[in-house]
């Protein structure tokens, strides 16, 4: 499908987030777990009340998030150089202070996992790699463009992918992990500067960044 002819994504909602810049985004236990990219700090959202019930300091620049099923973790930048490392977060209790991965060449930004493993995009390099638990490359996934967040959903992945070069462009699209070679489709246009992307078992949710806005949505048609 040429992107330019897209159908675009069916919003559900528009929400005020609770912190300026939001940044990671995950469903977690039924709530969504949100990372401010300025102010350093992780925020637990009730999708009901839309009501903060936890709110912890990051150690450093909390870029993705992703559930493993008993916790969270984040894609965290630290220190002067924004070194990425990947930290596990206890809902209740905070950071763990000795699960730290250290991301290949300290980069990578956004986060999915599949029941196993994790996978790390990078940004300017366009591809997914899976993870082991040392943060070692077990494979590469090419993407063909710029990454701003994905999520395993029946064992495919959802990504949101395009170019944040002038007024930015971006549309969400499948590929299957379990193919070779597998091929990226293209789903939907996403009319607003997106940032991250998680599942809750009926929406799809985002962060429209620079509107300090969170978006559920589902897929064209």
């Amino acid at each position: 499908m040429n992107v330019e002819t897209l159908p675009g994504i069916g919003e559900r909602q528009r929400l005020s987030s609770p912190a300026p810049t939001p940044q990671a985004l995950a469903s977690h236990g039924g709530r969504l777990w949100m990372g401010s990219r300025d102010l350093r700090r992780i925020y637990a959202i009730d999708v009901k009340t839309w009501t903060v019930f936890e709110e912890t300091e990051a150690p450093g620049i909390p870029w993705a998030a992703v559930s493993t099923g008993e916790d969270l973790w984040f894609t965290i930048g630290e220190g002067p150089e924004d070194d990425r490392c990947l930290r596990r977060y206890v809902p209740g209790k905070g950071f763990s202070e000795a699960e730290r991965i250290a991301c290949p060449e300290f980069t990578g930004s956004y986060l999915s996992y599949d029941g196993g493993h994790f996978h790390l995009s990078q940004w300017y390099k366009h591809r997914i790699l899976r993870l082991d638990a040392s943060g070692n490359i077990l494979r590469v996934i090419d993407v063909g463009a710029e990454i701003c967040g994905h999520v395993f959903v029946d064992g495919l992945i959802y990504v949101l992918r395009g170019t944040e070069q002038g007024n930015e462009d971006w549309h969400i699209a499948r590929l299957d992990p379990r193919q070779e070679a597998p091929k990226v489709q293209d789903l939907g246009h996403v009319p607003f500067q997106c940032r991250s992307l998680t599942f809750d078992g009926a929406n799809f949710w985002t962060n429209y960044r620079a509107a300090n806005k969170i978006v559920s949505f589902v897929l064209p048609g």
